[in-house]
């Protein structure tokens, strides 16, 4: 009865960490108690007792990583002559060149603050279209919520499908969009940006400080900066151009100085 025991529980592990949506603490009703992964303070010191699986708050990961997330932080930021923290970010992923530029502003324009290397990221470029089509999706988003119970570490859900893609997913019929799309830790990818952990503790830090409604995701195929992005292939919905203009003018906005187009919710 122990090893069956045993194998139950480590086939309901493995299944949790593999998906990148909420995590919910392990079940034990039925009596097998197993033990909690512990979450390392990055202050090496809790200033309060270490939690279960599903009891950790965003006011709890601030309060034990903002100390060194904000150390490794300000340096950029001061560079930039951007106060930390800033009034708005913005996050650009750019799918091809495994890059996430930060980008913030206090009173003035927009600065580039530093680049991060994406640890991992599936698909190919184009947008996300479907469940389960392993795509990392394209256009403009926002930060829908703050998990500090993911198994992958920390995570910040982004707000795909939009409102853009919901327009055309209805238009040609498509019912399962996807959904459950994070900027999270670790190195593994299933349609999200997977950023290591130190990463992750630095822009969920920094997320928290300024308000989710105060930063925008950019996600690209590439850096279209370098040069223009393609929609010369036949594979790519009809509707992609409208998408990558969007996207594009997001992106040079923030390289110009310009303020930032509006996101448009729908074509005309």
């Amino acid at each position: 009865m122990k090893s069956t025991a045993k194998i139950i529980v480590g086939l309901t592990v493995t299944a949790l960490l593999e998906a990148c949506s909420e995590h919910k603490p392990i079940n034990t009703s039925t009596g097998i108690i197993v033990k909690p992964p512990v979450r390392v303070s990055q202050n090496r010191s809790y200033s309060h007792p270490p939690r279960l699986p599903g009891q950790w708050t965003v006011a709890d990961i601030v309060q034990d990583y903002s100390p060194i997330a904000t150390r490794k932080l300000t340096p950029y930021f001061t560079k930039a002559k951007v106060a930390y923290p800033p009034k708005e970010v913005t996050l650009v992923a750019l799918k091809q060149e495994k890059k996430l530029e930060l980008w913030a502003r206090d009173s003035g324009k927009f600065r580039f603050i530093r680049n991060y290397n994406i640890h991992a990221i599936s698909g190919v470029a184009g947008p996300k279209l479907r469940q389960g089509d392993k795509q990392v999706p394209e256009g403009v988003y926002s930060i829908a919520g703050l998990n500090p119970n993911s198994h992958y570490h920390l995570s910040m859900k982004i707000n795909y499908p939009n409102d853009f893609d919901l327009f055309h997913a209805s238009q040609e019929g498509r019912t399962a969009p996807g959904s459950d799309i994070f900027i999270h830790g670790k190195a593994v990818s299933i349609g999200c940006l997977a950023m290591g952990d130190e990463t992750i503790d630095e822009l969920f830090v920094l997320t928290a400080q300024v308000g989710a409604e105060n930063v925008k995701v950019v996600i690209a195929p590439r850096d279209p900066r370098v040069f223009p992005l393609r929609t010369d292939n036949m594979a790519l919905p009809r509707w992609t151009p409208a998408l990558y203009s969007l996207i594009s003018s997001e992106i040079e906005a923030l390289s110009s100085g310009e303020p930032p187009i509006k996101t448009v919710s729908r074509p005309n």
